[in-house]
């Protein structure tokens, strides 16, 4: 179970990983693709600008206040205006680079250029910080000189193989980088969020091998109502599970029980079946041994009856033939029916009805029946002059008597096969009072017996 819960830890590790390096390459490339996309704008603008307001743009366009008069070219009105408004001086130079026209140039400045002091003087200051732009005209080249200029020229080379390797080794070192620490931030993240889960899925193995001891967990988060459902589960399954035994001990206890109480009745019909096939056995012995197998019988079929009876009310498989009655002469017609019987007629049985118009849905058979056992049970195992009172209300029916009361095992009546330890009656099957209740509880009502010692017992019938 171990290696599969590690094994599920590392799959939801990393899937949660694998989903944060990819969030990490597309921040990655839209990033990217915004930041090249905002420097060429940015790029664009400034050269847009810087071009309507640079000196090499007023360089450019300088040869339109040059004009040829002869073939020699004049500066105009326009263009003096202009270099004193820019703060820039001139010079014209012919094709061999001799300075054939000026205007404002500085007395350092030279008379004659050769094209490699023109190169020089493009790319960089001279020591008076002058700035140098270059133009033609014609067949006639022209410097425009700018001292303390705000423009600045700086030269550089490219090799397009070199810039593409250091591209590549930077774009290489960024996704390394960028990797190292996503999975580093993944899995701190990944082991955080699924804790809780690998808990989880672990508390649903302990279930799983009914293990339903509660389970504290420190910090669940978001967690928290799945860990508290889980917990309920558990109560709920370590209920079921004692329900379970328990019904599984009265299963064996009842297969004990019928299983004992069946090898008396069938040793006894045995022994009288052997006797009988004996020559010297007389004519009553023969009469007084079929009577024995007779009533042993009868105990069994009786038995066999009350065991099918009890479990089907108790497995809920008996359907009810419910029928409107009132309960007040339902009652009193009983415990007629018991004082007209031979065996109870010096019986001391009272009747109270106080709902005479009280009328329930009931099986009249089986609850006759459970009424029955109820006070064959007050009657049978108290002493002779035992006093027993029936009641009906609107709520419930009470049966009390002032006979010996219960020693001590108040707790067990209801058990199947259970007869109190101050009875002397083992006649019937033991499973009166179990069905009586189980009559009841299948009408839904609830059966409360209390006893005294010397005081007697009472026995409440609660409806809904």
């Amino acid at each position: 179970m171990g290696t599969k819960l590690t094994k599920t830890r590392w799959r939801l590790t990393g899937s949660y990983l694998v989903s944060i390096l990819i969030i990490v390459f597309i921040v990655l490339i839209v990033n990217t693709l915004i930041l090249v996309f905002l420097l060429i704008n940015q790029h664009t603008n400034n050269v847009g600008e810087e071009e309507q307001n640079s000196a090499e743009r007023f360089t450019r366009h300088f040869s339109h206040y040059l004009a040829l008069d002869d073939g020699e070219p004049i500066l105009s009105q326009e263009g003096q205006e202009a270099l004193q408004n820019y703060g820039a001086w001139f010079q014209l130079l012919d094709e061999n680079g001799v300075v054939v026209d000026s205007f404002l140039a500085p007395d350092t400045a030279s008379s004659k250029y050769t094209p490699m002091d023109l190169v020089h003087k493009y790319k960089y200051m001279d020591d008076e910080f002058n700035t140098y732009f270059i133009g033609a005209f014609e067949s006639f080249s022209y410097i425009v000189g700018i001292p303390y200029s705000d423009d600045h020229r700086y030269v550089f080379t490219v090799n397009s193989e070199t810039v593409v390797s250091f591209l590549s080794e930077a774009l290489l070192t960024i996704i390394l980088i960028d990797t190292a620490i996503a999975c580093g931030i993944g899995l701190l993240f990944s082991a955080k969020l699924t804790k809780p889960i690998q808990a989880i899925i672990e508390r649903i193995s302990q279930l799983k091998n009914r293990n339903f001891k509660q389970q504290h967990f420190k910090k669940p988060g978001i967690y928290h109502s799945v860990f508290s459902n889980l917990n309920d589960v558990s109560d709920t399954l370590k209920k079921h599970e004692a329900e379970q035994h328990k019904l599984e001990k009265l299963r064996n206890e009842w297969i004990s029980n019928v299983s004992h109480d069946l090898k008396t009745p069938l040793a006894s019909i045995y022994g009288y079946g052997e006797l009988l096939k004996g020559d010297d056995v007389s004519q009553e012995e023969r009469i007084d041994y079929a009577e024995v197998i007779e009533r042993q019988s009868s105990y069994i079929q009786q038995l066999i009856e009350d065991f099918n009876l009890t479990m089907r009310l108790r497995s809920q498989q008996m359907p009810l033939q419910l029928k409107e009655t009132r309960m007040e002469p339902f009652v009193r017609e009983l415990v007629i029916d018991v004082l007209n019987e031979p065996a109870y007629k010096e019986a001391s049985i009272t009747f109270t009805g106080k709902a005479p118009q009280l009328t329930r849905q009931v099986d009249q058979h089986l609850l006759k029946r459970g009424l029955l056992n109820f006070l064959y049970n007050a009657l049978i195992h108290n002493k002779e002059g035992v006093s027993v009172h029936v009641t009906v209300t609107s709520t419930f029916i009470f049966i009390e008597d002032n006979g010996e009361g219960i020693q001590g095992d108040v707790h067990q009546i209801f058990d199947r096969y259970y007869r109190g330890s101050n009875t002397t009656n083992i006649n019937g099957t033991g499973l009166g009072m179990a069905i009586a209740r189980d009559i009841m509880e299948a009408h839904g009502a609830t059966v409360e017996l209390t006893s005294q010692i010397g005081k007697g017992t009472s026995i409440k019938i609660s409806f809904d």
